[in-house]
This record gives C-alpha cells, structure tokens and sequence, in this order.
C-alpha cells in the first residue's frame, strides 16, 4: 500500500520528509543540525563561491541572448494568443512578486552596513564607501535577481503553455530527459525546487518577523526576546494559512495592490522631505558608476582583499536569489501567457529593476545624507541591528511613529501574501502542476514554511536564515544550468519541426 502510494505521490513524500526530518532534527537536536548546517554551508563556499557568480552572470547573458535571438519573437502560448493582463496590471504583479519584504529590510540597512564596514580596501565611513555602499545596493538588487527569476519563469512558461506540459521545473527537462521526465529522474528535479522554495522563503519570512518585533520593539517598548518573534510568526501563519485554506485569491490580490500603492506612497513622502537634489543627484550618479563597471561587479570575488566580504554579500544575495527563482518563477508563468520572448524577457530585466533603484536612492541615499551631513549614527544603529535600522531612519521625519506603523503594516501584508502564494506553489509542485491543491497539502507545506523559519532562527537568528539560504541554493542552481541548455535545445528544435 505505501508502495502504491510512493508510486502516485513520489514528489510531495521525498520533499515533506526531508523537510520534516530537517524540522525535527531542528527540535531534538538542534547543535548537531547548526553543526552540520554549518560543515556543508563552509564547504559550499570554500570550494564553490566562484561557481555563484560565474552562474549569476551567464544567466543575465543567456536570457539577453534569448531576447535578442530569433527566438524572441516566440510567444508563450499559442501564435495568436493574446496577453491574459494590461500591461501595467502585469508589470505591478511582477514587482509584488519578487522583492517587497527585502526592500523594506534591506533599504536602508544593506548601503548603511557597506558604509560602515566596506571591503578592507575602503575606509570606512568615507565619501569612497558611500559611494562604493550605493553601487553594490544597486547590483545585489538590480538586473541580476531578475535575470535568474527569468531563467525559471521563461522554461516553465514555454514548456507548459507552448508545449502543453505540467507546470513543473521537471517538464522544462523533456528535451533532454524524454518520458523519464514523468520517473524518478524528472521527480528529483522537482524534489530540489521543493527544498530551495522552503528554504528561500522561509529565510524572508524570518527577515520579515525579525523586521516587524524590532518595529514594535522600537514603538512600544514590545520585549526583543526571540519568543516575541516566533509569536509574530504563529499569528502571521495563522492568518496566511487561513488565507490559503479559504482560497482568498481575490483579497490576496487587493492586498497586493494596495501594499503597492503604499510603499509608493511612503517612498515619494521620503523623497518630497528628504534632500530631493541629492537623491536624484546620488541615482544618477551611482546608476552611471553601476553601468560602467556591471561586467567588473558581476565576476569579481575579490580574492587579495575583501574576500569574506564578497562571500557574505554577493555570494548570499545570489544564493538566496536563486532559491526563491522556483516560487517567483512560476508566479511570474503564470501571468504572462500570450507574451512573446523578447517583451518578457525585457520587460521583466528592467521595469522592476528601475523601481528598487529608485527605492535604494531613496531611502539608502536619504540614511547617508543623514550620516554625512547632519552626522547622525545610523550606520552605527544598522551595524548593530539591522532590523532597526529603518526605524530609527524614520525617527528623523515628522510623522515618525505613523510612518513606523505603516512599515510595519506593510511587513505584515507582505509577509501574509508571499506565504500564502509559497504555500499555494509548493502544493502545485507536489501535485504533479494541478492548481487544485488538496486542503491536506497546503497545511502542511504552510506549517512546514513556518516551523523551518522558527528553527532557523532560535538555532542560529539571521546567520543561521542565510547560510541555509546558500546551502538550499546550490543544488538547484546546477538545476538552473542545465534548464538554459534544455529551454535552448526546446526552442531549437520547435524551428526544426516547423
């Protein structure tokens, strides 16, 4: 019988029970999990850091060679099929997509943190740093994220609306794999998109909890004990878990928007209050300084000074790029039916990379405006904490506690929506590309995403969430090599039969 049931469900047995023997090893014995997490993580970036950038850059060449191939006039879908979105309802759904938890953590702390402790090569707190800071929030945020979610997203959406496969990462291997896709070969590949999706989003959902304690921490006083944090996730998972359950997809959707309009709404506030000719002064400048030097930034690992700073920086952005690709990925499919190559591709390198550009000018370029010219300690707070480095940026604007409220409220909504459509893909995975999921499935893929972000954190906080989201990449990462070799060989051979 449980032979019979391995047979129909092998995908969602082999990822549920590594997940689960990960959580349980989390509870029992949680040194030896932080020690082995910490022996294969060490290992991976000792011998393979080299490999993250080198796949990072051949993933923005190749989807920029597909593009601009004959092939980019292919459209994903039939020949006449038209777009199933308006285009701007299309290009906001990309962007809710991709980055709004990491935005919010990340936009004033990541160029705070360089200031402070750049590369040895910098001194730190110097003009140099601050400039170097901008530049380096600019790539790990701009092109290169966008271009792994296209290598993903551009398979699943050719092999499945052009070729009428399942939606899974295993049919973008049929070129290579045959009808060993639908065996065990095919069920592996998708077993690793599984554990990278867990592991990648649960290390936002940890940012994203560690985030909101220190706003309310910051606001009212709130405990920064670690139990605070896990009961910000109990509360948030039973609000996304509802939300999966009952099929909400309409209010996911309202949710999504509105958040939008919001962090619209607060970035052009900080702007219209903050140095406006030095924000715009400061983009002009670093966009200049990061396309000029985008092939020196993509390869260099910094081998006779600023090594460990590379590997802590670059080597985990792109990891943990990576290990959301399979959940953005198949979002990102999913709404761009009708589209050819060459718009979607494009569209999806640029548009929302414009936008965090303009939020990093923003609200990085507003946090060291106050460091050089008011000589106020952020960077030191953001150096210490950096989950309170947006809260205490915020105490130098009037309004201070509601603009704290409002971040804090778009934490949550971004937290509540991003799980709920994690829990939704990975029953999809695990239920052979149906986007009918069994109630049981999504319970459990809900719980797991939490209970992982819990472990993670009580064994080792925000260490702990990114070196997981390096060790969870790797693998898939040879996954996604492999995948541009077949979505090529899958085009090639759609011109040969026509």
């Amino acid at each position: 019988m449980l032979q019979d049931h391995f047979r129909k469900e092998p995908v969602f047995l082999l990822s549920s029970g590594i997940i689960l023997t990960f959580i349980a090893m989390g509870i029992l014995f949680p040194e030896v999990l932080d020690r082995a997490a910490s022996a294969v993580h060490g290992a991976i970036l000792d011998y393979f850091s080299w490999l993250y950038l080198l796949a990072g850059f051949f993933f923005l060449l190749f989807t920029l060679a597909i593009a601009l191939s004959k092939y980019g006039t292919v459209k994903l879908g039939s020949d006449n099929e038209r777009p199933q979105y308006t285009f701007f309802g299309w290009v906001a759904m990309l962007f809710a997509a991709g980055m709004g938890i990491g935005l919010l953590f990340w936009g004033v702390s990541e160029p705070l943190v360089h200031f402070l402790q750049p590369p040895p090569f910098l001194t730190p707190t110097s003009p140099d740093a601050a400039a170097f800071a901008m530049r380096y929030s600019f790539f790990h945020w701009g092109i290169h994220p966008w271009a792994i979610y296209t290598i993903v997203s551009l398979s699943i959406a050719y092999f499945s609306f052009r070729r009428g496969m399942p939606a899974l990462i295993s049919s973008c291997f049929y070129p290579v794999l045959g009808e060993r896709t639908f065996r065990l070969p095919g069920n592996i590949v998708d077993v690793l998109a599984v554990f990278a999706t867990v592991f990648g989003t649960a290390t936002s959902l940890g940012f994203g909890a560690l985030q909101i304690h220190s706003g309310f921490t910051h606001l009212y006083g709130i405990s920064s004990a670690i139990s605070v944090t896990i009961g910000i996730i109990i509360i948030a998972t039973a609000l996304f878990m509802a939300s999966a359950i009952l099929g909400v997809e309409k209010g996911v959707q309202i949710l999504s928007k509105f958040n939008i309009l919001l962090a619209t709404l607060l970035l052009a506030f900080i702007l219209a209050l903050g140095s406006t000719p030095f924000i715009l002064n400061l983009f002009s400048s670093t966009l200049g300084g990061y396309i000029n030097n985008l092939v020196d930034l993509s390869l260099q690992a910094y081998p006779f000074a600023g090594y460990e700073w590379s590997r802590d920086w670059t080597v985990f952005y792109w990891a943990w790029w990576i290990s959301w690709s399979p959940f953005v990925g198949l979002f990102i499919a999913r709404i761009s039916r009708g589209r050819t190559i060459r718009e979607f591709v494009l569209t999806v390198l640029t548009v929302p990379t414009l936008f965090t550009f303009i939020w990093f000018s923003v609200f990085g370029g507003s946090a060291l405006y106050l460091e050089l010219h008011n000589d106020v300690d952020l960077a030191l707070i953001a150096g210490e904490d950096v989950s309170l480095a947006l809260f205490a940026f915020f105490e130098h604007y009037p309004y201070a506690g509601m603009l704290s409220l409002i971040a804090i409220l778009l934490l949550s909504i971004f937290f509540v929506t991003s799980a709920d459509s994690a829990t939704v893909v990975l029953g999809s995975l695990t239920t052979r590309g149906s986007i009918v999921v069994p109630l049981y499935k999504k319970v459990i893929w809900g719980l797991s995403l939490s209970l992982v972000s819990i472990v993670l954190l009580v064994t080792g906080g925000l260490d702990a969430l990114q070196m997981m989201a390096i060790t969870a990449a790797f693998p898939f990462m040879l996954v996604m090599i492999v995948l541009c070799y077949t979505l090529w060989i899958g085009l090639s051979q759609e011109k040969f039969e026509e």
